[in-house]
């Protein structure tokens, strides 16, 4: 009877533990390709003011061992770039208060891909607006790196400047009916 009990607790857990879904099984399917590794990046970031990220599914998406995010900002008074560099926990806490405040849906329009290998670059044209199907309010670039590794798409990078006064998007960057904006 004891020994019965004691097989009963040592297994129950096990039982429990091993059917609760696991991070990987949660969000594989936003990496199983480029596409889909893509498409999952526009989607965690877009939402409603106040409604939260999910912030693992976004930390999912970058490869562990120092994936990097760097916005680049319009010039300071002072003529410096203002230029910021975060990993992606850095990114979610700086976000997170904007989100919270602020609607937010980013959604690409246009890409170009690179390929060499497992090595990948996309140029991701991109738009925001503040809330969905709203007016466009936000365009830009992102430049990501991409690596196909451990049959799994991985962000490594997103190097982004947002479209500007005197910094207007180049025509081949964006979609043909969209050129002459």
């Amino acid at each position: 009877m004891i020994r019965t009990a004691l097989i009963t607790l040592l297994v129950t857990p096990l039982a429990v533990s091993s059917s609760s879904p696991t991070r990987e099984s949660d969000y594989s399917a936003d990496v199983r390709s480029m596409e889909s590794t893509l498409e999952a990046l526009y989607d965690v970031i877009s939402g409603p003011a106040g409604a939260e990220r999910d912030w693992d599914r976004f930390h999912h998406l970058f490869i562990p061992e120092g994936a990097r995010l760097i916005p680049l900002g319009p010039a300071r008074d002072d003529g410096e770039l203002a230029l910021r560099v975060y990993d992606p926990a850095g990114y979610a806490e700086r976000s997170a208060p904007f989100f919270e405040q602020s609607g937010f849906y980013e959604s690409e329009i246009h890409r170009e891909v690179q390929e060499f290998g497992r090595l990948v670059h996309v140029f991701s044209t991109y738009e925001g607006r503040r809330e969905e199907g709203g007016e466009v309010f936000l365009r830009g670039i992102n430049s990501i790196q991409l690596l196909h590794e451990r049959d799994r798409w991985w962000i490594v990078s997103i190097y982004w400047e947002p479209e500007a006064q005197g910094n207007p998007l180049p025509a081949r960057y964006l979609p043909p009916s969209d050129s002459g904006r």
